[in-house]
C-alpha cells in the first residue's frame, strides 16, 4: 500500500514517495518560546507526530525529524522586557515548559532541535546567496536591515496561490528601505534600546534574524538542500511558508517536496490563542485531565479538520480511552502483549492522508470483537485481539499500557497505587470468604469511587484504572 497525503502546495492528494529510498525528512515549525504552551500551540506536534509513528511502523521507513526553536522574536524581546527578564532566560524557561508540555502528551522527541541563535552563520550564508542571485537587498537607510526582493522571484505567492498585487504589505520591519512594501526582512538590524546580547555580527551591520530565514537556514543545515516534508500549523501557509519557500528556492535549494498543515483548535469559531484570553495552558490543564485522555482528544479528529474545544469536550475523550482500557484489562490481566499485527483495515485508513477517525473505527471494531471472545470463554483470541489494538493504539500515541502513561510516567506513584490497591483487594477477598459481604462491597465501592474498576474471575479479582471518579453511593 502507498501512503497518500494531502499536499497544501498542489491542493491535492499525493502518492507519497521519499527523495531516498527507506529515508524521510520532515522539517516542522516549532514553537516561538514566548509563554506557556497551551493545547492549541500543541496540535501541530501530535499530528506529525502520528505521521511519524505511521511512516516507521506502517511503511518501515528511518525517519530524521526536525522541530526548531525560535528562541529570538520581537514578541520574545517585548514580553521579556516588560518583565524585566533577560531575554535568553524568558525563552529557555518557555523552551523547557514546552517540552515537558510534548513529554506529557507522549510526543516523541525529535531527532534534532535546533535553536535558532545557533544558527546565526547559516543564515548569513544562505542571505549573501540571495544578495549574490539579485533576490535580496541590504537597506539602503543604513539600519542595518536585509530584505527579500519579492518581485524578483516570480514564484512568489505559488505556496498559497496569490498574485503579489493583491497582497497586504509586510508589517515585519520599517517599509522605508524597501523597494516594496511586501519585501520581508531577512535580517533585522539593531535598533536603540534592545539588548546587546540578542545581536550578532554581519556583513551589513549588527542585528538579529528574521522569523522567516531562520527556518530555511536550520532545514538546510540538518536535512540538506532538499527534503521531503514540510509541516505546521495552517496559519503559518501566509506568510511564513510562503516566504521560506521563496527564499530557499531564490538560492538555489530544492526545499521541501511536500507540504502539510494542521487545522486549528478554536473556541466557539475562533483560534485559540492569548490574545483571545482563552487559552488552556497544557501543563495546567493536564492537573485535572489525564495526559492520556488530553493526546487521545487531539488525535482523533483529522489533522486538517478544527477542532472546537467547549464544555464537555474532553468527556467523550475520556469514555473512548475507558473502553480501550477496560478491554486490554480483562484481555491481558499481566498488562503484556504480544507483538500484535496492524489490521488491513487500520493501515488503509492511515494510508489515506492519516484518516484518524476511520483508524480508531478499526480500533473499536477489534474492542468489540475482543469482548465477545471474553464473553464466551475464547481468553486466546482475545489475547490476539488485545494485541492488535496495542500495536494501533501505539500507532495514534495512545496505546494504555505504554509506560508513558503509566500514572502519568511515574514509577513511584505507580507502585505506590498498586500497593494500596492490592491491600484492599486482599481485605476484600478476606471479607468474602469470611461472608461479609457488606464489607466487601464496600470495598469495591471505594475503589469504584477512586476511579479502580474491580472484576472478579476464577483466578481472583483484577483491577484496572479508569480514571474516573465515582461519587460514593449513598447509604
Amino acid at each position: 500500500m502507498t501512503l497518500q497525503i494531502f499536499d497544501t502546495a498542489t491542493g491535492t492528494q499525493r502518492p507519497f514517495e521519499p527523495l531516498r529510498e527507506g529515508h524521510v525528512g520532515i522539517y516542522i515549525c516549532g514553537l516561538t518560546t514566548q509563554g506557556a504552551p497551551h493545547i492549541g500551540h500543541v496540535r501541530f506536534a501530535v499530528a506529525f507526530d502520528i505521521l511519524r509513528r505511521w511512516l516507521t511502523t506502517g511503511h518501515g521507513y528511518d525517519v530524521t525529524l526536525v522541530r526548531n526553536v525560535t528562541d529570538i522574536d520581537d514578541k520574545i524581546l517585548a514580553k521579556s522586557a516588560e518583565h524585566d527578564v533577560p531575554w535568553n532566560e524568558w525563552s529557555y524557561d518557555f523552551e523547557r515548559e514546552t517540552n515537558d508540555a510534548l513529554d506529557r502528551l507522549g510526543v516523541l522527541r525529535p531527532s534534532y532541535e535546533p535553536r535558532a541563535t545557533g544558527h546565526v552563520t547559516d543564515m548569513v550564508e544562505l542571505m549573501q546567496l540571495l544578495i549574490d542571485k539579485g533576490h535580496a537587498y541590504p537597506a539602503e537607510d543604513g539600519s542595518g536591515d536585509v530584505y527579500f526582493d519579492v518581485r524578483s522571484w516570480p514564484e512568489y505567492g505559488q505556496l498559497t496561490r496569490q498574485k503579489i498585487d493583491d497582497m497586504e504589505s509586510a508589517a515585519d520591519a520599517d517599509p522605508r528601505g524597501k523597494r516594496d512594501p511586501r519585501d520581508f526582512a531577512l535580517w533585522k538590524g539593531a535598533k536603540a534600546g534592545e539588548p546587546g546580547t540578542a545581536s550578532w555580527p554581519t556583513p551589513w551591520g549588527h542585528g538579529r534574524p528574521g522569523w522567516h530565514l531562520e527556518c530555511s537556514a536550520m532545514a538546510r543545515r540538518w536535512l540538506g538542500d532538499t527534503f521531503d516534508i514540510h509541516g505546521g500549523g495552517i496559519d503559518l501557509r501566509f506568510p511564513h511558508h510562503e516566504n521560506e519557500q521563496a527564499q530557499s528556492r531564490g538560492a538555489g535549494l530544492g526545499f521541501a517536496r511536500y507540504w502539510m498543515h494542521n487545522n486549528w483548535v478554536t473556541i466557539a469559531g475562533d483560534k485559540m490563542s492569548k490574545s483571545l484570553g482563552n487559552s488552556l495552558a497544557v501543563l495546567e490543564l493536564t492537573k485535572t485531565v489525564r495526559p492520556l485522555v488530553l493526546r487521545y482528544y487531539l488525535s482523533a479528529v483529522h489533522y486538517r479538520s478544527t477542532i472546537e474545544y467547549q464544555r464537555g469536550s474532553l468527556d467523550e475523550a475520556a469514555a473512548a480511552v475507558e473502553r480501550i482500557e477496560g478491554f486490554l484489562g480483562r484481555a491481558l490481566p499481566d498488562g503484556v502483549a504480544a507483538d500484535g499485527a496492524i489490521p488491513t483495515e487500520f493501515a488503509e485508513a492511515m494510508d489515506d492522508d492519516l484518516n484518524v477517525s476511520g483508524a480508531l473505527a478499526v480500533v473499536f471494531d477489534h474492542i468489540r470483537e475482543g469482548n465477545i471472545a471474553l464473553d464466551e470463554g475464547d481468553p486466546d483470541r482475545a489475547a490476539e485481539v488485545a494485541a492488535q489494538v496495542v500495536a494501533m493504539t501505539e500507532v495514534l500515541g495512545v496505546n494504555p499500557l505504554a509506560p508513558q502513561w503509566s500514572s502519568g510516567g511515574d514509577s513511584a506513584t505507580a507502585d505506590a497505587l498498586e500497593a494500596l490497591v492490592e491491600t484492599l483487594i486482599e481485605a476484600r477477598a478476606h471479607a468474602r470468604k469470611e461472608r461479609d459481604f457488606a464489607t466487601a462491597d464496600r470495598i469495591r465501592d471505594q475503589l469504584t469511587a477512586a476511579g479502580i474498576a474491580v472484576e472478579d474471575s476464577p483466578d481472583g479479582a483484577r483491577w484496572t484504572v479508569t480514571g474516573k471518579p465515582q461519587d460514593e453511593p449513598e447509604d
